[in-house]
C-alpha cells in the first residue's frame, strides 16, 4: 500500500482513513487536531500508542512542501516563500506583519490561466490546481520558518481561487474548523480577477468571508487589453455583481487597483473610478505595481497614488495605496518563482 499524504484530509475523512488501518474512528479526530496543529512527525503524537504511531508511519506522511528558497525584507520583516512541490513544481507564499497580527498571502494554483498582461506568474501559463492541503501547508510551514503564529489569510498569490472552486472552499472550511486552526472566516480574504458566477456562488458559501476583486481598469476596451477575463465578464456586469454581493451579504467589498504608470493612472482614469464606484460598499486599495521586467509595465509613483486616493477620498470614495511591505525583495507574485527557473 502506498503512503497518503493525510495533510488535508477532514476529520471524516481521517476517521474513514484510521478505519482502513483497523483503528477506531475517534483516532480520525486525534489525528486531524494534531495535523492541524502543524505537527508532520507521527512520533510527535503522544496520545497515540507506539504501535499505532508505527502503523501511521507506514501507511501515511503529513505533507510535502520543500522550502526551495526564502527572502527577507530586514526592514520590516515580510518574508516571501519559494516552497517546492511533490511533483517537481514550485509555488510563493510571502509573510507579512501588521499591527493587527500577521498574514500570509497563499497561491492557489501553480501558475495562472487569465493570463494579466502585468502579472509575472500568467508569464509561464497554467499547470494545475493545489490541493486543500497544499494551501493548507504554506500557512503550517510559514509558521514553523517565521516562529510566528499565523492569524489572517489572502489567497491573493499565484493562480485564480475561483477557477480551483472546489479545493479553495475545503481549505477554507479546514482552516476555520474548531479542532483545526479555528481562524476565523472574517479574518479571510479571498481575491478573483472577477469570474461573476463564482461570486454569485462564494456569496451563499462564504458570507463572512472577505471578497476582493483585482479591478485595474473600468472601461471594457482598456480592461480587457490587460485583463482578458474582462472579455468573457465586462467590467459593467462585474460592477453589478459587486453590488448583489454587498447587498446580499452586508460586506463591503475590496477593488485591488494596481496601478500602472501611463496605462490606468490619469485623471480620466480617476473620474471613472469615482462615476462608478460612488454610493458603492466598497474600499479601493491603490497597488503602485511592482515593476516585472518580461511584461514591459512600470508602476506609478507613490505620491501619484497617494494623489488619486486623495481624489477618491474626497469623492465619497473609500480608498488607500497599500502599504509597501517587502520593498527590498522581489515583491511581484511570481517573480521568485521566475528567477528560480532562470538559474536551473
Amino acid at each position: 500500500m502506498s503512503k497518503k499524504n493525510i495533510l488535508g484530509m477532514t476529520t471524516e475523512e481521517l476517521k474513514n482513513f484510521m478505519q482502513e488501518l483497523g483503528e477506531k474512528p475517534f483516532r480520525g479526530k486525534q489525528l486531524f487536531k494534531w495535523v492541524n496543529r502543524g505537527v508532520t512527525d507521527f512520533e510527535e503524537m503522544t496520545d497515540f500508542s507506539k504501535a499505532l504511531r508505527a502503523k501511521l508511519n507506514s501507511a501515511a506522511y503529513v505533507g510535502s512542501l520543500q522550502v526551495m528558497n526564502v527572502q527577507e525584507d530586514a526592514k520590516d520583516g515580510t518574508r516571501k516563500f519559494l516552497f517546492g512541490l511533490e511533483d517537481g513544481n514550485a509555488i510563493e507564499s510571502v509573510f507579512m506583519q501588521y499591527k493587527y497580527g500577521n498574514s500570509l498571502c497563499v497561491s492557489s494554483q501553480v501558475g495562472c490561466k487569465m493570463g494579466c498582461k502585468f502579472c509575472a506568474t500568467a508569464l509561464d501559463g497554467f499547470t494545475r490546481n493545489l490541493t486543500a492541503g497544499e494551501m493548507l501547508e504554506q500557512i503550517y510551514v510559514a509558521e514553523r520558518e517565521t516562529g510566528k503564529e499565523i492569524n489572517h489569510i489572502v489567497v491573493m498569490g499565484m493562480g485564480e481561487p475561483f477557477d480551483n472552486y472546489e479545493n479553495l472552499g475545503k481549505f477554507l472550511r479546514l482552516l476555520h474548523d474548531p479542532e483545526g486552526k479555528n481562524m476565523s472566516y472574517r479574518n479571510m480574504t479571498v481575491s478573483t480577477s472577477g469570474i461573476i458566477p463564482v461570486i454569485e456562488k462564494f456569496s451563499e458559501d462564504f458570507p463572512q468571508v472577505n471578497l476582493a476583486i483585482s479591478l485595474h481598469r473600468l472601461t471594457n476596451e482598456g480592461r480587457s487589453a490587460i485583463m482578458p477575463v474582462n472579455d468573457a465578464y465586462p467590467v459593467d456586469d462585474l460592477l453589478e455583481s459587486a453590488r448583489k454581493y454587498t447587498d446580499k451579504t452586508g460586506r463591503r467589498i475590496t477593488f485591488e487597483y494596481t496601478l500602472i504608470k501611463g496605462e490606468n493612472d490619469s485623471d480620466k482614469d480617476v473620474e471613472l473610478m469615482k462615476q462608478k464606484l460612488s454610493g458603492m460598499l466598497c474600499h479601493v486599495n491603490l497597488i503602485p505595481l511592482n515593476k516585472v521586467d518580461e511584461t514591459g509595465f512600470d508602476g506609478s509613483t507613490r505620491r501619484r497614488a497617494e494623489e488619486i486616493a486623495a481624489q477618491l477620498e474626497r469623492a465619497g470614495v473609500a480608498a488607500t495605496v497599500r502599504r509597501e511591505l517587502g520593498s527590498s525583495i522581489d515583491g511581484a507574485c511570481g517573480q521568485l518563482r521566475a528567477k528560480n527557473k532562470s538559474r536551473c
